[in-house]
């Protein structure tokens, strides 16, 4: 253990210090957790934060000053199997990789605008100069596009940090970025495991690519980037102490939810919190511009849930364009919510064609939610459905469709009221566990990517054989520049 730990701090320039147990808590003979102060002798260090489907940016050293290249520029960010967006970013992802550094340190960031416009860095939570404020107008004159401008700090807080473009439609159209400052002294009691979630939001229309950045409704909430089931899960080890550091850059508040496990609130953006003001529980409102850290013990092995709760955030594709409801027993989709509710209307009459309908759900940017209109998304009915997908009827290759059979939906199903209640992929609507295959998701029950949409991932506790099965097929993957590196050098 004492190698591995050596390793993890050469290699990523991490202090060392007093060492505190990995359990914070005592166990209960109910199984709850309990504050434990108890200390032991030995090295303690920082572990490094493990940003699933982002990844971190690497740096040169200038002398004693560590030194960052940022550039921000267009990316196609995947956030799902089947949609791709073009999203702006920083170094060919949104969010862009996340910058770790040690109090103490001295930090130069470089940073390139290759965007079609100006733009500006601002460094969330620093007390730091004015003149890196990163405020444009104020602290500096904007960077136009081929320009550059250079940030330098004296590194002397500590906590989670994050960097924005401080042109709020940029900020909207995916310009988020972490960077987290480690303590001199690593924080007590010692994280096995230390993870980062960025929460995004994103509007886009059916059959496009590019973000509504003045909605303010969203279709497509994601964790890192990706929305569910294309989230990476959080590997850990039954009994690891575990950190999770969430940021939010956006326009809605998320109260994050982790089941299975009581953790307690331990930092903000304003870095940690004393441990007299942590306070318990399972759900963490992490609002707009804010960071949250929580801390617990992973002591009950599964795969567990973390999520937003906001019953909206955990879906995909949220819009009135999308197609037909998963609950064939139900009423089509064709419109907005505030026009799809009542006997359509027309001049001269109401259309009354199976390319008609009315419907649930709600518009992105009012296109297409005219309810005397054709669909945008095509016929509704069941057989011209499938003439416009040939060689899909029988066949849907890793994805499954998961309409609902007759077992699933009462034979009086339409006179209650309240049914059919979906929002098109409330579903379950569609498991592709074989697209979305990946080491991390090694043994988890078959079908489940049906039920994962959204601001979803889960937190894997895993008994120590399952834990080093996983770790040796992450190992085995040799993936490049992955985000678990440190994590698998030191297993």
């Amino acid at each position: 253990m004492s190698d591995r730990r050596t390793f993890i701090q050469k290699a990523f320039g991490l202090g060392a210090g007093v060492f505190a147990p990995p359990r914070l808590f005592a166990y209960s003979q109910n199984g709850s957790s309990l504050r434990n102060h108890s200390k032991l002798p030995g090295p303690a260090f920082n572990m490094p934060v493990v940003t699933a489907d982002i990844g971190d940016l690497p740096y040169t050293m200038g002398g004693n000053t560590k030194v960052f290249h940022l550039i921000a520029e267009v990316v196609k960010q995947q956030i799902s199997p089947l949609k791709t967006i073009d999203a702006w970013g920083f170094n060919g992802s949104a969010p862009g990789p996340t910058i770790q550094v040690n109090q103490g340190d001295r930090v130069r960031v470089v940073f390139d605008n290759h965007l079609p416009e100006p733009t500006s860095m601002h460094w969330h939570g620093f007390e730091d100069t004015i003149e890196n404020d990163g405020m444009p107008g104020i602290s500096q004159d904007a960077v136009k596009p081929g320009g550059r401008s250079v940030y330098e700090f004296n590194i002397h807080q500590e906590g989670t940090y994050f960097y924005h473009s401080h042109m709020a439609m940029q900020e909207m159209a995916g310009m988020l970025g972490a960077f987290i400052m480690h303590p001199r002294e690593p924080y007590k009691p010692h994280c096995d495991k230390d993870f980062l979630i960025h929460l995004q939001e994103y509007a886009v229309l059916p059959n496009n690519t590019v973000p509504n950045t003045m909605n303010m409704e969203f279709n497509w909430l994601v964790f890192n980037g990706k929305a569910g089931p294309a989230t990476t899960p959080l590997i850990v080890r039954l009994g690891n102490r575990v950190r999770i550091r969430f940021v939010n850059l956006g326009m809605d508040h998320h109260p994050v939810h982790l089941h299975g496990h009581t953790f307690y609130t331990t930092g903000t953006e304003g870095g940690r919190i004393p441990e007299a003001g942590w306070w318990p529980g399972n759900t963490v409102l992490v609002g707009v511009a804010q960071a949250r850290d929580i801390e617990f013990v992973a002591n009950n092995p599964g795969d567990w849930m973390i999520h937003c709760h906001l019953p909206h955030h955990m879906m995909n594709q949220m819009s009135s364009n999308v197609g037909k409801m998963t609950r064939i027993a139900g009423m089509p989709a064709g419109a907005d919510m505030n026009t799809g509710m009542g006997m359509l209307q027309g001049t001269p009459g109401a259309p009354m064609g199976e390319d008609y309908g009315p419907a649930l759900g709600r518009g992105l940017g009012g296109v297409g939610n005219a309810s005397d209109a054709e669909t945008t998304n095509g016929p509704l009915s069941r057989k011209k459905a499938m003439d416009a997908m040939p060689g899909m009827q029988h066949d849907m290759g890793a994805m499954q469709m998961n309409q609902m059979g007759p077992d699933d939906v009462a034979k009086d199903a339409n006179n209650v009221p309240n049914f059919p209640q979906d929002a098109y992929m409330e579903g379950p609507m569609m498991t592709m566990d074989e697209i979305v295959d990946r080491p991390e998701n090694f043994g988890l029950r078959a079908g489940w990517s049906g039920y994962m949409q959204g601001m979803m991932t889960f937190v894997r506790v895993l008994p120590p054989e399952r834990y080093d099965e996983v770790i040796s097929r992450m190992k085995h993957a040799k993936r490049p520049n992955d985000p678990y590196a440190a994590i698998l050098e030191s297993a």
